[in-house]
């Protein structure tokens, strides 16, 4: 099964690190990052875990849940954890997926036999309360993802959701925000009482309006 954007991310049963997952009950009605790695007590993957242990806050100023998966099974995830604790000085408390006969990784298109034919590829997905996939980033295994974007995509796509707007290049919250041409100029300056700056008929920016 291949999972594009704006699909409805799958619901799924499985055993993790914490104890049975029903994927759509654990997620209720927040956003949701569930993200894969090509096995447990790997250099790479054991810096992303720690590292979104650390941003935990950040994730739940956002109302959002964090769950991982990797091909191994639980006493590994549950061991795991510990160095990942010790060694990246966190405390992981997110749900790692175990899921050894690869179901869920099929489902999610997360074995990419080029790559390799039994670990799962570095992929990364968000999903908004409706359960819609509205991101997908795949890395190869030996590349370390970058959470500060998946932090700065998250804050655009909520944003986009709450008003008319899009985010540039670049984009960090704070920054101008883009008008789409779908708005006229006329009814930009009602809905964007900040102000309403046009460098082309199409290309118009607004203060970001949520702040």
């Amino acid at each position: 099964m291949s999972i594009k954007l704006g699909d409805t991310a799958p619901d799924f049963q499985a055993e993790s690190s914490v104890g049975d997952i029903q994927f759509y009950n654990y997620l209720g009605d927040s956003w949701g990052i569930l993200f894969s790695h090509p096995a447990d007590y790997t250099p790479v993957c054991t810096t992303e875990l720690g590292y979104t242990a650390k941003l935990q806050d950040e994730f739940a100023q956002r109302g959002t849940k964090v769950i991982a998966l990797s091909v191994d099974g639980v006493e590994d995830h549950q061991n795991w954890v510990k160095d990942i604790n010790e060694t990246q000085n966190t405390e992981v408390q997110f749900p790692i997926i175990a899921d050894k006969d690869r179901k869920i990784s099929e489902l999610y298109d997360f074995i990419h036999p080029n790559a390799s034919a039994t670990a799962t590829v570095r992929s990364l997905l968000i999903i908004d309360p409706a359960k819609k996939v509205r991101l997908i980033i795949t890395y190869p295994a030996s590349t370390g993802r970058n959470f500060n974007e998946i932090l700065r995509v998250l804050d655009s796509l909520q944003l986009v959701d709450q008003h008319q707007v899009a985010t540039p290049v670049n984009w960090n919250h704070g920054d101008e925000v883009i008008i789409p041409p779908s708005i006229s100029t006329e009814e930009a300056l009602k809905l964007f009482p900040k102000g309403v700056t046009e460098i082309k008929p199409y290309l118009r920016y607004t203060p970001q309006p949520n702040i």
